[in-house]
């Protein structure tokens, strides 16, 4: 079975109740993967704001430095406009 990601966007969409999301979530994702994103979201959050090196992110947030390398390399391939609708999404 192929994947739909629309499929799974319209579900979060749909919900806005915060307790309903936690349900979702919990039957989509395992603690790991629930894990995986909150820490990938830190990593772009604070490498965004610019005031941590990738070093002190790890020791700081106990993430992995491939993990925010390669996190940093993505938003070093974002255009300005691309890094500026990140940054209103999730800072």
């Amino acid at each position: 079975m192929r994947a739909n990601w629309d499929l799974v966007l319209e579900k979060v969409i749909a919900h806005q109740d915060h307790s309903a999301l936690i349900d979702l979530f919990e039957l989509l994702l395992t603690e790991e993967e629930r894990s995986a994103i909150a820490g990938r979201l830190k990593i772009f959050q604070v490498l965004l704001q610019g005031e941590m090196s990738q070093r002190q992110i790890a020791s700081e947030f106990e993430i992995s430095i491939a993990t925010i390398t390669r996190c940093s390399n993505y938003l070093k391939h974002m255009n300005d406009e691309q890094r500026e609708t990140i940054k209103a999404l999730i800072l």
